[in-house]
């Protein structure tokens, strides 16, 4: 048995700490609001995120960020990205030298261009950071249903360690040592993800996502490579398989913000509806200065910032989108007769 701090009480951090109460280890949940402890720990259920969803009676809760950080054999960060790197360095001082930490949001910070994982060991350098990723929504972690997701770390002990520590017969996971594209895919997913739900919202079809879906991980890939990530990284879980599941979930809230701006309405209405936080929003302004910095086009992303931040209607960026200039599908395919 381990013991182990989550830190974030959203869907995602409480249905990660089912699981690994389920696999026997001692967990303590953080959150910084103190109303939500309340509510977990009186209640034993997230009704608005997990509803449904029963939480153990011996499963802590606590605003106290030294408990939930000291003494523990690893941790899980896991806050909406907007909040990474101010929640790294609150648990700063509480953190042991090698400390396994685990992130398991989704981003990149606008400013820095920076990963997630990249922001907290910038914050905490004595960590020993990890990620995990993967097509995997809380609601269905939460209540026990299959999924596969990939561990990333910079040693194959600490990979093959948390593999262990997450792993049972309903949540496979595999391990990974190329933690920058895993996180690239995680990221970059969920502005494609916006783009696959505007294109619902406006009445679209199959046709339509499928393309968004592959000419989007055909971006994320080419970016994710020019920058020193892996192909595989792409087209596996933490790439087109969590591309995928993002553009058509219904509980994908990128999707659903998407699909809210496709119907109409502005993109903070889009917010303000789906309760929680759209990472996708936040990560396409630093999408876009990727491929500006690495000189990697990318059509999709930059249609979806025009739409969120410029202004654009969704119409004339999908009609912009399909009379770009023609083009081979891959350049790196030769014809036999040239």
């Amino acid at each position: 048995m381990a013991k182990t701090g989550i830190m974030g009480a959203g869907s995602w951090g409480t249905a990660l700490a089912l699981l690994l109460h389920k696999n026997g280890h001692e967990v303590t949940v953080w959150s910084i609001s103190q109303e939500e402890v309340d509510m977990l720990a009186g209640e034993r259920e997230h009704k608005s995120k997990l509803p449904g969803v029963k939480i153990p009676e011996d499963m802590k809760f606590t605003t106290n960020l030294e408990d939930a950080v000291t003494g523990k054999d690893f941790l899980v960060l896991a806050v909406p990205s907007p909040f990474t790197r101010n929640t790294a360095r609150s648990m700063k001082p509480y953190v042991a030298e090698g400390q396994i930490i685990v992130d398991v949001a989704k981003g990149i910070e606008e400013d820095t261009l920076m990963t997630l994982s990249q922001q907290i060991g910038e914050e905490i350098p004595r960590a020993d950071v990890a990620v995990l990723s993967g097509p995997s929504h809380a609601e269905e972690v939460g209540r026990g249903l299959p999924t596969t997701v990939v561990i990333g770390a910079r040693s194959k002990e600490t990979a093959d360690y948390l593999q262990k520590m997450f792993m049972n017969e309903v949540f496979r996971v595999y391990t990974s040592p190329d933690m920058l594209g895993m996180e690239l895919g995680g990221s970059l997913k969920n502005v494609i993800a916006l783009a696959a739900g505007i294109a619902d919202g406006m009445g679209y079809g199959d046709n339509t996502k499928a393309a968004l879906i592959t000419r989007g991980i055909a971006e994320i890939a080419r970016l994710g490579v020019k920058m020193g990530g892996a192909v595989e990284s792409f087209t596996g879980l933490t790439g087109i398989g969590d591309l995928i599941v993002t553009c058509a979930s219904v509980h994908s809230r990128n999707r659903k913000a998407g699909f809210l701006m496709g119907q109409g309405k502005s993109m903070q209405e889009a917010m303000d509806e789906v309760q929680m936080v759209v990472e996708g929003v936040y990560s396409t302004k630093a999408a876009v200065k990727l491929g500006q910095k690495y000189g990697v086009p990318l059509p999709i992303i930059n249609k979806v910032n025009e739409v969120l931040f410029e202004g654009k209607d969704p119409k004339e960026a999908v009609n912009e989108l399909m009379l770009r200039d023609s083009k081979a599908e891959h350049t790196a395919l030769p014809w036999k007769d040239a």
